[in-house]
C-alpha cells in the first residue's frame, strides 16, 4: 500500500474540508507515518476516517482502545491552538500517534496511558521516530498526571462522559483543555479555559469519537 498516498489524501480528503487548516498541524499530519501506530492488520485502514481499534478488550477492564478519526482529532488540536512552548498532557494516547502529533507542535508531552505494556510500546515507538520531547508514562487516564503539571493544554484522546475537575486542577492559569463530550449520545468538541478559579465552556463542531475508559458519569441509587 501507498501509505504517503493515502497520508496526502487523509489530508486532502478529510482535514481541509472540514476546516482542519492549522498550517503546523496539516503539514505535521501529513508527515507522520500512522501506520506505524496501527497493528500490521489494520494498517490498510489507518488513514481512513474512523476511529482505528489498537487493541481489543481484555477481559479485566482495560480496552478497547482506539486511535482518533483523523478529522475528530485535528479539530480537538486546532481548537486547543497549541503552541510551540506549551507543555501538553495527552491523555489516553493509546499506542502514541497523538503524542507523536502533539510533540511536533508543542515544547514538551507528557502522555498517559492505562495499559502497561501499550505505554512501552508507545515509548519505543516515539523513541524510533525521533520524537524526543514526549514521555509516555503508564497511569489512570482520568487522573491525569500531576506531577509533570501544570500544563498549558490537555487533550482528552476520546470520548468522554464528565471530565473531572482533578483535570481542571492541573491547568495552569489560562490554560484549555479540551475533549469530545457525549450529551445526549451526541458528540460535542469542547474547549474548556481556566481563568483563576473559574472553567469557561464553548462548544464546537459535533465530533465523532470513541469512548475513553474512565469518564463515565456515575449513576446515583435511588431509594424508595
Amino acid at each position: 500500500m501507498d501509505f504517503d498516498a493515502a497520508r496526502h489524501n487523509m489530508v486532502e480528503s478529510q482535514l481541509r474540508p472540514n476546516n482542519v487548516t492549522e498550517p503546523r498541524l496539516i503539514e505535521t499530519m501529513g508527515r507522520l507515518p500512522r501506520e506505524k501506530f496501527v497493528p500490521n492488520a489494520r494498517r490498510p485502514i489507518a488513514y481512513c476516517d474512523e476511529c482505528v481499534e489498537v487493541a481489543p478488550a481484555d477481559g479485566e477492564g482495560g480496552g478497547p482502545r482506539y486511535l482518533m478519526e483523523p478529522m475528530t482529532f485535528g479539530r480537538l488540536v486546532q481548537l486547543s491552538a497549541v503552541t510551540k512552548s506549551d507543555l501538553v498532557l495527552d491523555v489516553g494516547c493509546a499506542t502514541g500517534y497523538s503524542a507523536a502529533v502533539l510533540g511536533q507542535l508543542a515544547d514538551a508531552v507528557v502522555a498517559v496511558e492505562e495499559i502497561e505494556p501499550m505505554a512501552t510500546e508507545a515509548g519505543n515507538l516515539l523513541t524510533e521516530l525521533g520524537v524526543d520531547n514526549a514521555a509516555v508514562l503508564a497511569g489512570q487516564l482520568n487522573e491525569g498526571y500531576a506531577q509533570q503539571g501544570p500544563y498549558d493544554v490537555i487533550i482528552l484522546e476520546g470520548a468522554v462522559q464528565q471530565v473531572p475537575d482533578g483535570l481542571f486542577a492541573q491547568l495552569k492559569d489560562g490554560g484549555r483543555l479540551v475533549a469530545v463530550v457525549e450529551e445526549a449520545g451526541v458528540g460535542q468538541a469542547k474547549l474548556y479555559q481556566k481563568s483563576g478559579n473559574t472553567i469557561s465552556e464553548r462548544t464546537g463542531l459535533g465530533a465523532n469519537a470513541k469512548p475513553l475508559p474512565g469518564f463515565e458519569v456515575s449513576r446515583e441509587e435511588f431509594v424508595f
